[in-house]
């Protein structure tokens, strides 16, 4: 599969979503045109993740994030029993007031508020990404407003554009607004001895480790001073007899016994910047399968995607300051200068450091707030590759697919044990922030 699926059809995909029945085979409501926007907006959001050359996985949680908040505050600035973010979420303050006297259409609001924070956090993509989103916008906004008075529809899109203004305006403090040269530092000291992070690709612009700083980005609902740090990997020792070769010997002898199954794992959760829609990404796929598969109203809807967005967003800061905290080096760094000179592994080594897992933190969060959601033991099928060909999976809940894409890790022979299984703690310690917040009164 090609960026795009040959680079037309996310336009495409943005000018047939909106034509069509809509995402669900029921009557007409403000409900229905307001699921259809959040449906149709983030199905385009996750392409244009695809092909936007900076959306590495740390960025590509970000806007996520405040994706995901946008919706939820549009939608509950007219719901009563729906609780503001604002004070919860770190510099957050409440996004303007709707008119008392003034009639709103719920649906053209969420659809505004989309649009504009998908146009705004995918302001750098390229020609194809940018028209795909105007079409979007036109043609969703056309139909979100299907049947509302024209003022009543221009009143609507004017406050779902100032909540999204009002987000997008907090998003710039929080030092992760500008990524320049796609996230990869111009200069960068490296740290010259053994059991650092060493360059593992021959592209020019990865001998330095991508987003070093992006720990330091202000969080969600983690507070900053948090305590979700890990303990320090084990020391770095080339002895037969360390816990650092044992490890070491796993990943190898992993490798060398990988089932075909345990080659499926590795690469259904493999993820890849440019090649799908990255690892959050990944679980945003998965709620919104579920959200279409059930029926989900709008509430629990814009709930579920704020609450995931954040869980990744922060789970991100968390793991990428543990990382450059410890500058941990990669296996295939290890095994080659230890072990096997010409030792490869299954998957490519990403270029930033190993200790945690960024998978298994990001999918400890998710699963985290997920089940809290959804609860234990909620069954579903993640057909999330299946336009590129990769078969649905089938998960009896949310910690075992975290558990299979954590593991993945292992399969395709870029990250060690500990960094997987303590990643996946770390995740559990983000995820607990996010659940804390107060959003549908019960």
């Amino acid at each position: 599969m090609t960026i795009f699926r040959n680079l037309s059809a996310a336009l495409i995909t943005a000018s047939l979503l909106c034509m069509g029945s809509g995402a669900f085979a029921q009557k007409d409501t403000t409900g229905q045109r307001s699921q259809d926007s959040l449906v149709n907006w983030y199905r385009l959001v996750l392409e244009l993740v695809r092909h936007t050359p900076t959306y590495s996985p740390p960025v590509a949680s970000r806007a996520f994030g405040y994706i995901g908040v946008t919706g939820y505050e549009a939608v509950a600035s007219g719901v009563r029993d729906m609780q503001t973010m604002a004070g919860q979420l770190n510099g957050l303050s409440p996004v303007p007031g709707r008119d008392p006297a003034q009639t709103y259409d719920e649906a053209v609001v969420l659809d505004a508020a989309l649009a504009s924070a998908a146009q705004d956090f995918f302001a750098n993509t390229g020609p194809t990404g940018q028209r795909a989103m105007l079409a979007m916008a036109k043609s969703q906004l056309a139909k979100a407003a299907n049947g509302v008075d024209a003022d009543v529809a221009a009143r609507s899109q004017a406050y779902g554009q100032q909540v999204a203004q009002h987000i997008i305006d907090w998003s710039k403090s929080d030092g992760g607004a500008v990524i320049e040269n796609m996230g990869f530092p111009f200069e960068y000291p490296l740290i010259e001895v053994d059991g650092h992070w060493k360059p593992t690709s021959l592209i020019r612009q990865q001998q330095r480790p991508l987003l070093p700083h992006w720990g330091s980005n202000r969080p969600f609902a983690m507070p900053a001073d948090a305590d979700c740090d890990l303990p320090a990997p084990v020391a770095y020792s080339e002895d037969p007899a360390s816990e650092m070769y044992k490890e070491a010997v796993e990943v190898m002898d992993t490798k060398t016994n990988l089932t075909d199954e345990q080659k499926k794992i590795a690469r259904f959760w493999s993820d890849d910047p440019m090649l799908s829609p990255t690892p959050p990404g990944h679980w945003i796929s998965i709620a919104l399968q579920i959200l279409r598969r059930d029926e989900a109203d709008t509430k629990v809807s814009v709930d579920v995607m704020a609450r995931l967005g954040i869980s990744v967003a922060d789970a991100f800061i968390a793991n990428w300051k543990t990382k450059y905290e410890y500058d941990s080096l990669r296996p295939i760094t290890y095994i080659r200068k230890v072990m096997d000179p010409k030792w490869e592994s299954l998957l490519i080594t990403p270029p930033f450091p190993e200790f945690p897992s960024g998978h298994s933190t990001q999918s400890g969060a998710a699963a985290s707030v997920l089940t809290a959601i959804w609860g234990d033991n909620f069954a579903f099928e993640d057909a999330t590759h299946a336009d590129d060909g990769i078969a649905p999976r089938p998960f009896a809940g949310f910690w075992a697919a975290a558990q299979e894409a954590a593991d993945s890790r292992l399969y395709g022979g870029i990250h060690f044990r500990p960094a997987i299984e303590q990643g996946l703690d770390q995740g559990r310690c983000v995820g607990a922030f996010v659940i804390s917040l107060k959003t549908l009164e019960k």
